[in-house]
């Protein structure tokens, strides 16, 4: 029998933090048809006409703020990750590692896939949460690919992890050394999504966006609900480290455009915390499972310069997932489930 072949997908990088390549990133990243979901041709005047030639060599700064002697962090741990789980696994099975946008590929991971003969393939996603800019972008593009082959193994996709028991616990043990019991207010910022991509997952067409609650708690409506896995999430992590329900907040990061996303947004969580006299904020980041531009910049610098510039004194994150080898458990969990 052959190996079997296991396929971890995560968002992204620039090849380095230089223009020209921050440039093919955003340009790859915000034409796809699942993120910016508008007409094609006002999605290729926006993006290639506004956004791509404006934002890139600011978001090239921002890149070169975190790109260190290892390059970007978000590619540094993925492969750690993707090494770790194929040592755990075995020679049973082909890990490969891919990214949505830019290198490595998910046609090239693909390729090394088939050319070792695989018998099946197992596709997850790096996004805890479902969200069809992101978990629904993966399998789209795997889809495409794979159905271009002659010969197509099984393929099974894992849709989400957001209540993976291992991932929690391991979110919770790094929040530990930060002692969160002596922090004023939990946040858990999760990236944010435009409103109008909720309310297309909405099946039932009656329940997205119309109480103030309608994620605060999971079911059967709202299962594939990228803000109620959130929220599920956050929940977990509370219950896990004890932290009481008025001592959390759950809130939405990376906003772009002025339509409305995800609410409520993290800046504007962090002025009501000031407002109330809190100085010492801890953060969790649990839509990403490796540090990256969001979490070592958005929320360790820029976030933490916003608060203390409305009177707060320390915005601390929690590290990510990184290379906690209890994920790595997860993730085998994922792949061989008990």
């Amino acid at each position: 029998m052959g190996k079997k072949g296991i396929l971890l997908v995560n968002l992204g990088t620039p090849d380095s933090p230089e223009v020209s390549d921050v440039r093919k990133y955003l340009d790859e990243f915000l034409m796809d048809e699942r993120v910016i979901d508008i007409n094609a041709v006002k999605r290729t005047l926006l993006v290639k006409g506004i956004i791509v030639p404006f934002r890139s060599p600011k978001t090239a700064k921002l890149y070169k703020e975190i790109w260190d002697e290892n390059g970007s962090p978000l590619l540094y741990f993925s492969k750690i990750q993707a090494a770790m789980l194929q040592e755990k696994l075995g020679d049973e099975y082909q890990v490969e590692l891919a990214m949505r946008y830019q290198n490595p590929s998910i046609d090239a991971g693909l390729d090394r896939l088939k050319a070792g003969l695989v018998e099946s393939i197992q596709v997850i996603p790096l996004f805890p949460q479902y969200a069809s800019a992101s978990t629904g972008s993966v399998i789209q593009k795997v889809m495409e690919l794979v159905g271009k082959w002659q010969t197509v193994p099984p393929i099974n996709f894992i849709n989400s992890f957001h209540d993976n028991e291992l991932m929690i616990d391991t979110f919770a043990e790094n929040a530990q050394k930060y002692q969160p019991e002596s922090y004023d207010q939990i946040l858990f910022s999760f990236h944010g999504l435009p409103e109008r991509q909720l309310l297309k997952c909405d099946h039932t067409a009656g329940h997205c966006l119309k109480k103030d609650d309608c994620c605060s708690t999971l079911t059967d409506v709202n299962k594939f609900c990228y803000s109620a896995q959130c929220y599920d999430t956050a929940r977990l992590i509370a219950k896990k480290l004890n932290i009481p329900k008025e001592k959390y907040s759950v809130c939405f990061q990376s906003r772009l455009g002025k339509e409305p996303w995800v609410q409520p947004y993290t800046s504007d969580v962090l002025k009501e915390l000031a407002d109330k006299g809190k100085k010492r904020l801890l953060v969790f980041c649990p839509a990403f499972v490796a540090d990256c531009l969001e979490t070592l910049y958005e929320v360790s610098v820029e976030y933490h310069e916003e608060f203390r510039a409305l009177g707060g004194e320390e915005v601390q994150l929690v590290a990510s997932l990184n290379d906690d080898p209890k994920f790595i458990d997860a993730l085998v969990e994922m792949v061989k489930p008990l």
